[in-house]
């Protein structure tokens, strides 16, 4: 796996060139009303939706390793889960239910989405058992966090020539993207710099908080009247952007993902030797303790 990437590395690094080079490209169209300001979405939405996808597997991994803690509620968690997706799946197609959406949502959008938290959930507890699943949670927060910080910093860029201002305060989008972002910072605060015992258990405790606030992020466009314009992906009347732009958009989003990949990895890596490195040190501690508690002994019996 080692050799691997730097393999991969090289094929990601060529994806985010091709990717630029398409969102520069004069083969994609400029946007009529915004110029060519608009190529900015080809990093701040792909950014956003890594983001998404990042808190959601650490949302997942938390759950996990806070279920795993007993067998009792391990099993439980388990069923909760794929009662989730079986009753979300059918619940979408229901006309009372449907009627509930916003209007441009699609139901078999939303089931999709219901769906993959089971599936997550039994890929990540296969692949990343016991407290590799607090690492997966701590690296993907790390990462996604970072890609946050591209969105906040993206969307300004974007507001000032198109809105007049660099941020709306009143926009719900725009202050719910923000308090997420707060959110996983101070989950890597509490990482950092706790020393308690039940810090990995606090940590995964305000990540599944945390993540309830992603929903909103994102339905917020469909509730609340923002700045944001509506969707223009996923909706009911198929979308108004053009064919090539979402072409673009979603090479983009691939190459981000591969992006993220590779840093999750090698952060994930990186973890793992940490973590070692402190149990070697904590073993040389109780071994110097028991040696130096022992030697006093030794002297009397002589």
């Amino acid at each position: 796996m080692k050799r691997l990437f730097p393999i991969l590395s090289v094929l990601t690094a060529i994806f985010l060139a091709y990717a630029l080079y398409l969102a520069l490209g004069k083969d994609t169209p400029t946007d009529a009303q915004q110029g060519d300001v608009y190529r900015i979405i080809y990093y701040h939405v792909p950014s956003a939706w890594t983001a998404f996808l990042l808190f959601f597997i650490n949302f997942i991994a938390s759950i996990q390793y806070l279920a795993s803690r007993k067998p009792a509620t391990k099993t439980a968690a388990k069923w909760v889960v794929i009662a989730v997706g079986i009753v979300g799946l059918v619940a979408c197609f229901l006309p009372p239910v449907q009627r509930l959406l916003p209007v441009g949502l699609r139901p078999s959008a939303v089931a999709t989405t219901v769906l993959l938290i089971p599936i997550f959930y039994f890929v990540i507890g296969k692949y990343f058992p016991g407290d590799n699943l607090d690492v997966l949670a701590v690296t993907t927060a790390e990462v996604g966090v970072v890609f946050c910080t591209i969105v906040l910093v993206t969307g300004p860029i974007w507001a000032r020539p198109v809105w007049g201002i660099w941020w709306a305060p009143g926009d719900i989008r725009l202050t719910s993207t923000l308090v997420l972002w707060l959110i996983y910072v101070s989950y890597l605060v509490l990482r950092r710099f706790s020393n308690s015992a039940q810090t990995q258990m606090l940590a995964a405790a305000l990540a599944v908080f945390g993540a309830l606030d992603v929903p909103l992020v994102y339905f917020s466009i469909w509730f609340f009247r923002t700045q944001h314009p509506q969707p223009i992906i996923g909706g009911s009347s198929g979308g108004s952007i053009d064919p090539r732009m979402l072409h673009v958009l979603l090479i983009s989003w691939m190459a981000f993902l591969c992006f993220a990949f590779l840093v999750c990895w090698s952060r994930f890596r990186l973890e793992l030797l940490h973590r070692e490195i402190e149990e070697g040190h904590a073993m040389e501690s109780l071994v110097g303790a028991a040696a130096g508690a022992s030697l006093p002994l030794g002297r009397s019996s002589r």
